[in-house]
């Protein structure tokens, strides 16, 4: 016993010590082969390891064929190679095999033809991952004389027991398709029967491959419309995204938007809650949005969504409820769109164009936000820009406190180093003014700070935005003028020199003689020859402005009054001795001599104006309408939400871009597909789902049957008989068993005697029975043939 336990220690040591050298060469096998891979090639050694007979080597040649063609350098010399071995058992050989196919199957289309009988037989094999990713590469191989054995595959896989092959077979639909479009009906048919399927994972392949290939065939989504909308929280992210799509446009196309009167205050708020509108109505009447069911169940069920991760999911419920939904849905999905806020900067931008699309509409919802949209120092100029957007759309909505600190943190920008930085705060500043009067005069302070500020951009569009405010209200702003003209010796600029005396001219009409526009121009024209271009054109214009204003007081003077007496006719320029006569012929002298020839045509134009006063009054004092400063982007207003055009403001017309495609109106009341469609043919169903009824409600209901029921003292029903009842039929049934036990035994004898009997008669019988099948089996093999 020693020896034989000593024997079998030593074995063990010994197995172990194999082990451990097995271990250690397998790891430098590894060693070699990764420093052998990391070695370029010829590819004479590439195609030997093709052509070799170990899998090793041929995955080591396939993985540095991928490798030099993902390089971008040639392989289709080695293609032979590779083709010999698609039909190798080794899936990891299988897979790079096909990667190869479905890339040169359009260079070489006659060598990949010959793989097609083997990928045919791959459709065969027990592995589903097999089976699967046969069917992609039969699809992806773009040669169009294989498009019906692709059908006949799709069709093949459409009905496989695994969802696996049946969602590759939905993803094949379309690339079959573009293959060969005559294969529509085909495939409308395999089309039909995935959109049904149980699975989603097969339900949203197969949404995907119905709006590539037929997105207007609405009629195919009837039946499986409310399926669809119980699986989509389980489908991934992509299949999310083209469910979502398609039940927005299925939406419009198919429930027409209803209202419905409401008369009281309290009707208003129980049918609004009972819509999800929870903003309460008017005591007298008024419309309230009435939401299909099939529609409302859509718009609760994505409801989940709102938490995906997927920032894409997100923006695309948000696009449901603002075009389908109640103001109601839409307050629902502000918060998660606020929260992709946190995420990188290229989903902040993204995400801002939304939140901004939807503020545009509805600014009061995204108050309590507003320290959400407050600039950080890392943030890029696109997103700055749009967070300044959003705080000027929500500040006229905004309690005294936000405004406040909205107005605080636009003046900290105003005066930063980013030029750029400053010019959007400064106009953010001046949306503020107009959108809201209280705050109008605080923001003019803000803005006259800059004005004498040594960066000629701020003081330029501070000015700006100035003279905006002004041309609202002019006749409320005169002494703002006044003090604008006190700043020009300051003003250095030569764009905020010219919008000061521009400002001047257009009130220079005021008070009749006691106005600051002659004085002004005296001063301007001092030192005319060192004013910049710019804003000696605006001098001239005011001197023409101011020279024709008292033109017209001259003509006013010399109509006849009411005793009839003309007063004395007005003089022309050159003999009249009035100071503002003197100060227009001194300006037109000081232009006849400058070096712009601009400016030399500007004075003479003035001057033949001039001379026609009711013409020059027609021209240079006509009341100009009041500008407008509406938020940027405002041109985006009606793009759909998380679509490439509302980001890229404007699609096709400014970028180049084409193909967007808005949703479809709403279908009109009394032409809506019947909603019988979307029923499904089991009556006990609920949205179209069978029910399946447990085997413990089965069992229930047979005891219930078998008689009244009693009760257990739970209340709770236990058959038609109680439990003393099924004791005495046991104690019972005992004892008939120990008295029949007797008898039992000489009826067993008895019986044994019959069988054996019977045994006999049925051997006889077999042997004739045997002999008449022989005798036809020979008749039949004697016939000619």
């Amino acid at each position: 016993m020693e020896s034989i336990s000593r024997i079998s220690s030593l074995l063990e040591s010994a197995r172990e010590l194999t082990l451990d050298a097995a271990s250690a060469a397998r790891s430098s096998r590894t060693l070699t082969l990764s420093s052998s891979s990391s070695k370029p090639l010829d590819r004479m050694q590439v195609k030997k390891l093709l052509d070799s007979r170990n899998e090793r080597d041929i995955l080591d040649g396939l993985r540095r064929v991928i490798s030099m063609m993902y390089r971008s350098q040639k392989t289709l010399p080695l293609f032979s190679s590779v083709v010999k071995n698609v039909a190798s058992p080794n899936l990891e050989i299988k897979k790079l095999v096909y990667i190869c196919l479905v890339n040169h199957a359009e260079q070489d289309p006659d060598l990949a033809l010959l793989s097609i009988n083997t990928i045919q037989k791959s459709l065969s094999d027990q592995n589903p991952q097999v089976r699967a990713l046969a069917l992609r590469t039969m699809s992806g191989i773009r040669v169009p004389v294989i498009s019906q054995i692709v059908s006949l595959a799709i069709k093949k896989g459409a009905g496989d027991m695994s969802p696996y092959v049946r969602r590759a077979a939905a993803l094949a639909i379309p690339k079959c398709y573009r293959l060969d479009p005559s294969q529509l009906p085909q495939l409308l048919d395999y089309l039909a029967t995935l959109l049904g399927d149980k699975q989603y994972y097969v339900a949203g392949a197969a949404v995907m491959a119905f709006l590539e290939v037929c997105p207007e065939r609405i009629d195919m989504i009837h039946k499986h419309y409310r399926a669809l909308i119980k699986m989509i929280v389980d489908m991934d992210e992509w299949s999310q995204l083209a469910t979502l799509r398609l039940m927005a446009v299925y939406a419009r196309k198919c429930f027409p938007r209803r209202t419905r009167a409401i008369k009281n205050k309290q009707k208003a708020v129980d049918l609004q809650e009972f819509y999800g509108d929870g903003a309460g109505g008017s005591p007298g009447e008024e419309q309230a949005i009435a939401l299909d069911p099939d529609l409302e169940l859509l718009l609760n069920n994505i409801k989940p969504l709102l938490q995906s991760r997927n920032s894409g999911v997100v923006v695309a419920v948000a696009r449901c409820y603002s075009a389908l939904g109640t103001p109601a849905y839409v307050q629902m999905a502000i918060g998660p769109l606020i929260a992709l806020l946190r995420g990188p900067q290229d989903i902040q931008q993204v995400a801002l164009f939304n939140i901004v699309s939807i503020c545009l509409t509805s600014p009061a919802d995204f108050v309590k936000y507003a320290t959400h949209f407050l600039v950080r120092a890392t943030d890029p100029q696109p997103v700055w820009e749009l967070k300044l957007e959003l705080l000027t759309l929500i500040f006229s909505r905004a309690p005294s406190h936000i405004k406040s600190l909205i107005l605080n943190e636009l003046e900290h920008f105003s005066r930063g180093a980013d030029k750029s930085l400053v010019r959007e705060a400064v106009r953010a500043i001046g949306r503020c003014a107009q959108t809201d009067s209280a705050t109008a005069p605080r923001c003019l302070r803000l803005l006259f700070s800059q004005i004498t500020s040594l960066d000629g951009t701020l003081a330029a569009e501070s000015l700006t935005v100035i003279r905006h405010l002004i041309q609202q209200d002019p006749a409320a702003h005169v002494a703002t003028v006044v003090r604008l003209a006190k700043n020009l010796d300051s003003a250095t600029d030569p764009q905020a020199r010219a919008t000061i005396i521009w400002l001047v001219g257009e009130f220079s009409g005021l008070n009749g003689e006691d106005n600051i526009a002659p004085d002004v121009l005296r001063i301007l024209l001092k030192d005319f020859a060192s004013e910049s271009e710019i804003a000696k054109r605006q001098i001239v214009l005011l001197a023409a402005k101011v020279y024709l204003h008292h033109l017209n007081r001259q003509i006013e003077e010399s109509t006849p009054g009411p005793d009839g007496e003309p007063g004395p006719p007005p003089k022309l320029a050159e003999d009249d001795d009035h100071p503002i006569a003197k100060l227009w012929n001194y300006a037109l002298l000081l232009v006849r001599y400058d070096t712009s020839y601009d400016l030399r045509d500007r004075a003479r134009l003035y001057k033949a104006l001039v001379g026609v006063p009711q013409l020059a009054t027609l021209m240079l004092l006509a009341p100009k309408p009041a500008p407008q400063a509406p938020s940027p982007s405002e041109t985006r207003r009606g793009y759909t939400l998380g679509s490439s055009a509302l980001v890229l403001a404007g699609g096709g017309g400014v970028h180049g871009l084409r193909g967007y495609e808005d949703l479809p109106e709403w279908v009109q009341e009394g032409r809506e597909p019947d909603p019988r469609l979307r029923e499904t043919e089991a009556s006990a169903s609920v949205y179209g789902e069978k029910r399946v009824v447990p085997a413990a409600e089965i069992l229930d209901a047979a005891a219930r049957s078998a008689g009244p029921s009693k009760s257990n003292g739970l209340g709770e029903a236990v058959g038609a008989k109680t439990l003393d009842d099924w004791l005495a039929e046991d104690e019972g049934r005992e004892e008939e068993e120990e008295e029949s036990g007797e008898e039992g035994e000489e009826e067993e004898e008895e019986e044994t005697d019959d069988e054996e009997e019977e045994e006999e008669d049925g051997e006889d019988t077999d042997e004739e029975e045997s002999d008449e099948d022989d005798d036809a089996e020979d008749a039949r093999l004697m016939q000619p043939v």
